[in-house]
C-alpha cells in the first residue's frame, strides 16, 4: 500500500478548539464528523470529489481507555484521551480507496493512507441507487428485456449484490444485479413483490466506469447451460402485505401496559452517548455504520462482566454452484453495514409496552452528517417464570417472574430483515438473539433442483447458511481472564463405579489462541474465567459460561472462497489475544474480499491466551433449507447466544425480585385451589425418638 501524510496545519473554520469533547467512548456528533471531513478535503484540491464510506469513532486505545473507565466509576480524577475520528473514503470514480485518522483534540490529520489493489469498501445507499439505474438504463440490457415481451407498462426492479470472489477477473469492484418486475397486473402497487417474478437476465456494473460490462444469463434448469431471454410467462402473485389477505377476526386485543413507565433510566451524556442502568445493570450503548450496536463497560453492581459486545461478522453463503450464483456469499456487515441499514423502528410494532428509542448519527457518501431516527428500540419484556418452588408439603409456593431489558435493532439487507437484541435478565444473565425475517432471495427455475426449493410457479429459493459471530471482550471481575471447557466424561466400570451409571466434569485450560468446537455428546461448555477472583462459598473462579446452540459450519470446501473468506465459519469459538483494532471476524473490508485478514489469521499466532486479556469470537447460525412456506415472507427463524454467570455470585441473584402479585400482574383468574399433595413428616420427640405422622 502506499501512503499520504498530512503535514499541513489546516484547521477548519469550525475548529472545535474550546469544546468540551464527548465521553470518549461516545459516537461522532453532527459537527464533528462535519470537522472530520473538512481535514479530509483539505488533502486534496478542491476540485477533487470524495465519496466517503465510514465517518465514525476511532475507539481509544483500551490500555488509555480502561483506567478511565475505573476512574470514572471510581469517582477519581480521569485521564486525558484525545478523541479521533476514523475516516474511509474513495477519491470519486476511481478505485482509490483511503484510509485517513482525524485528531480532534489536536486538530490535525495522523495518518491518511492509501490502500492497496484489490481492497474494497463498502457499498453505500447512493452508490447502491445508482448501481440500479445503471443497469435499469443500459441500451444492452434494454435489448435482452425487450426478448421477454413483458407487458406495457411492467415495472422493471434492479438488485445489486456485491460482486462476491471467485478469483476470475474480479479485480475491480463491481456489483452483480438481479432483475425482478412487479406485478403487471398492478404496475403502480410499489410494494408488490417482486420476488415473485425474476428474471433470468443478470447485469454486472463496473462501479469505476459507471456502467454496464457484462450481461450474464442465469441458468434455469439442471445443469449450467442458459439460453437467450425467451417471451415470459408471467406466473401469479404472490403478495405479503396484509391489503392483500384475508385477515383473521378471532384475534383478541392483547395490551403491554405499563401504568408506572419502565423500570429502566436512559442517562444522556452530551449529544450522543446513552448510559443505561436497569436491575443492577449498568452499560454504554454506542453505534456505528458497520456493527451497528456496540455495548461498551457491561457491568452488574459494579462488578466489571464485559468490555465491549457487538456482533462482529456475518455471512450468508448461497448452495447453488453455477455462474454466478456461486459467487453468492453476503457479508452484510462488511459489504454494507449493520448501521447504514438500520430500521426507524415503529412504536407499537416493532418493540411494545413503554419504549425508549435512541437516535444515531452516521455520514452519507459526501461526508454529510446523516441523523438516522429511532434505530435502537429499548423496552422490558414478561420472560414467563424466573424461578418457583412449591413446598407440597404446605402447598406454599415462592414464585417470582423473569423480566428482560431488551436493545433491539433491526436492519434490512434488501430482502432479508435480521432483528438483533442483546437481551439482560435479573440473574446476572445477558442472550444475544437474532431473529431472521424477509423475503428468501429468488431466481427462475425451470426444473426442481437439490440445491433449493421451488416457493412459487417458476421461482426458485436456494438452500443457504446464515453464520453469524459474535465479538465478546470479556472483562470478568477484570481484564486478565482465561478460557476453559468444561466436558462431562462417564467414569470406567471399577469398584468405586460397579453399576456403571457415575459420571464426572472435566476441565480444560484453552492455553494459546485457536478455533474450537462444541461437542454435545460430551456436554463441551466453553467458560471465561478469572483465577484471581474467587467464589466465598465453593473457592472456585469466578465466570461466565457459553451457550451457543449447534449448528452445521460452513459447507463450502477449504480451497474455496468462501472458506478463505468468511474465517469465523469454520468454528463455534474462536479465542485470540487481544490487540487494538481487531474487531472483525471476517477482516476489516469483505468486499470481494481474499481472507488471510480476520479472525482465523489471528488465531493461527498462537499466542498465549491464558490469564491475559484475551478476546471471545463466538459463532452461531442456522441452515436454510427453503420451504414453500418461508414465501412471500418467511416467519422469523430464532436463535439466541446466552452469557451465564458460574461462581460468580454466592446465591441465586435473583433471589431479591419481588413475587409475582395479582395485584399487578391483573390476570384473570380461574381457580383458587392450592396445590397439595400428601405428606409424611418426622418430628423429634424430647427423649430424642423419632416420631412420623401423616398430612392429608
Amino acid at each position: 500500500m502506499s501512503t499520504e501524510q498530512a503535514s499541513l496545519p489546516f484547521r477548519p473554520s469550525n475548529a472545535l478548539d474550546g469544546r468540551v469533547f464527548s465521553h470518549p467512548l461516545s459516537p461522532l456528533t453532527a459537527s464533528e464528523i462535519t470537522n472530520a471531513v473538512q481535514f479530509v478535503q483539505s488533502l486534496y484540491p478542491t476540485s477533487t470529489t470524495l465519496q466517503y464510506k465510514a465517518v465514525t469513532l476511532q475507539e481509544p486505545k483500551k490500555a488509555e481507555l480502561v483506567p478511565y473507565l475505573n476512574a470514572d466509576h471510581n469517582g477519581n480524577k480521569k485521564p486525558s484521551i484525545e478523541r479521533k475520528a476514523f475516516v474511509s473514503y474513495y477519491i470519486r470514480n476511481t478505485d482509490k480507496f483511503h484510509e485517513a485518522v482525524i485528531n480532534l483534540t489536536r486538530q490535525r490529520v495522523e495518518s491518511n493512507v492509501r490502500l492497496g489493489q484489490g481492497i474494497h469498501g463498502p457499498g453505500d445507499a447512493e452508490e447502491i441507487l445508482l448501481v440500479e439505474k445503471i443497469a435499469l438504463e443500459d441500451e444492452a440490457v434494454q435489448a435482452e428485456i425487450a426478448k421477454l415481451k413483458l407487458p406495457k407498462d411492467t415495472a422493471l426492479i434492479s438488485d445489486p449484490w456485491i460482486y462476491g470472489s471467485d478469483g476470475v477477473n474480479d479485480e475491480q469492484r463491481m456489483y452483480q444485479c438481479f432483475l425482478y418486475m412487479r406485478d403487471p397486473s398492478n404496475p403502480s402497487n410499489l410494494d408488490s413483490n417482486h420476488y415473485a417474478f425474476p428474471l433470468t437476465i443478470s447485469p454486472v456494473v463496473d462501479t469505476v466506469m459507471s456502467k454496464v460490462i457484462r450481461i450474464d444469463m442465469l441458468p434455469t434448469g439442471s445443469d449450467h447451460n442458459v439460453k437467450e431471454p425467451q417471451p415470459f410467462r408471467i406466473p401469479p402473485p404472490n403478495e405479503y402485505s396484509p391489503e392483500h389477505q384475508d385477515l383473521r377476526t378471532d384475534l383478541k386485543p392483547l395490551s403491554v401496559v405499563q401504568p408506572e413507565g419502565a423500570s429502566f433510566k436512559v442517562i444522556e451524556v452530551g449529544e450522543t452517548g446513552r448510559i443505561l442502568q436497569w436491575q443492577k445493570w449498568f452499560f454504554r450503548v454506542g453505534f456505528n455504520q458497520r456493527e451497528g450496536m456496540v455495548l461498551y463497560d457491561v457491568r452488574y453492581e459494579d462488578r466489571n462482566v464485559f468490555y465491549r459486545m457487538a456482533l462482529s461478522d456475518m455471512v450468508i453463503p448461497y448452495a447453488d454452484p453455477r455462474h454466478p450464483f456461486h459467487k453468492k456469499a453476503a457479508f452484510d456487515l462488511g459489504d454494507t453495514g449493520a448501521g447504514a441499514m438500520a430500521n426507524n423502528l415503529k412504536l407499537g410494532c416493532d418493540c411494545l409496552g413503554s419504549i425508549h428509542y435512541l437516535s444515531a448519527m452516521l455520514n452519507n457518501e459526501k461526508g454529510e452528517p446523516w441523523p438516522m431516527e429511532n434505530v435502537v428500540c429499548i423496552h422490558e419484556q414478561d420472560a414467563g417464570i424466573g424461578w418457583k418452588h412449591t413446598n407440597y408439603r404446605t402447598g406454599t409456593a415462592a414464585i417470582a417472574r423473569s423480566r428482560e431489558l431488551v436493545v433491539q435493532s433491526i436492519i434490512t439487507v434488501a430482502n432479508y430483515e435480521y432483528v438483533m437484541a442483546f437481551i439482560f435478565n435479573q440473574a446476572g444473565e445477558v442472550k444475544y438473539e437474532v431473529r431472521a425475517t424477509g423475503i428468501v432471495s429468488t431466481q427462475p427455475t425451470d426444473v426442481e433442483v437439490p440445491w433449493g426449493t421451488i416457493v412459487h410457479p417458476g421461482v426458485l429459493a436456494a438452500h443457504h447458511q446464515h453464520i453469524f459471530s459474535l465479538r465478546i471482550d470479556p472483562a470478568i471481575d477484570g481484564h486478565v481472564n482465561r478460557l476453559v471447557y468444561e466436558e462431562a466424561l462417564p467414569m470406567p466400570r471399577s469398584d468405586f463405579n460397579p453399576h456403571g451409571v457415575g459420571y464426572s466434569v472435566v476441565q480444560t485450560l484453552v492455553e494459546e489462541s485457536s478455533g474450537l468446537d462444541i461437542d454435545i455428546d460430551r456436554n463441551r461448555t466453553f467458560k471465561i474465567q478469572n483465577t484471581s477472583v474467587r467464589n466465598p462459598i465453593n473457592g472456585k473462579p469466578v465466570g461466565y459460561k457459553i451457550q451457543a446452540p449447534p449448528f452445521q459450519k460452513l459447507l463450502a470446501d477449504a480451497d474455496s472462497f468462501h472458506h478463505k473468506r468468511a474465517e469465523f465459519a469454520d468454528h463455534n469459538i474462536y479465542v485470540t489475544r487481544y490487540h487494538d483494532g481487531e474487531l472483525y471476524a471476517g477482516g476489516k473490508y469483505t468486499n470481494q474480499s481474499r481472507g488471510g485478514d480476520g479472525v482465523r489469521a489471528w488465531a493461527n499466532r498462537k499466542e498465549n491466551v491464558t490469564d491475559t486479556d484475551l478476546v471471545v469470537f463466538v459463532q452461531f447460525g442456522l441452515q436454510h433449507v427453503t420451504r414453500v412456506e418461508d414465501f412471500p415472507v418467511m416467519p422469523c427463524e430464532i436463535i439466541q447466544v446466552a452469557f451465564k454467570p458460574v461462581n460468580f455470585f454466592d446465591k441465586n441473584p435473583a433471589l431479591d425480585v419481588p413475587p409475582s402479585s395479582q395485584e399487578i400482574n391483573q390476570s384473570t383468574l380461574l381457580s383458587s385451589e392450592k396445590h397439595h399433595q400428601p405428606s409424611v413428616e418426622a418430628k423429634v420427640g424430647e427423649m430424642g425418638e423419632v416420631c412420623c405422622s401423616s398430612k392429608l
